[in-house]
């Protein structure tokens, strides 16, 4: 993570925003009013779908025994990609 103040964020705002993306990290921008973090839109997309997932029951009891599932190495069951497909049309 990169911390920086308002001012150096500022006056190097490009570099920045292409060091932010480029190392797939978080920049830290802190004024007197406090602070921001800005992160790359793919980043800051993958943490909004994480916590949609998280409130989301269904997802997420079926990612804790996915997990579960890994963890202990019983096998799941699936459905093949045209399986899923034919389920969602009928």
């Amino acid at each position: 993570m990169n911390t920086m103040t308002v001012g150096e964020a500022s006056n190097n705002l490009s570099d920045v925003i292409t060091r932010t993306i480029d190392n797939s990290d978080e920049t830290v921008i802190v004024s007197n009013d406090g602070a921001v973090v800005m992160v790359a839109e793919s980043y800051w997309e993958a943490i909004q779908e994480t916590l949609r997932l998280l409130r989301d029951k269904r997802s997420l009891k079926a990612l804790l025994e996915g997990h579960h599932h890994r963890e202990t190495g019983q096998l799941m069951q699936t459905k093949t990609a045209d399986e899923v497909f034919n389920d969602l049309q009928n």
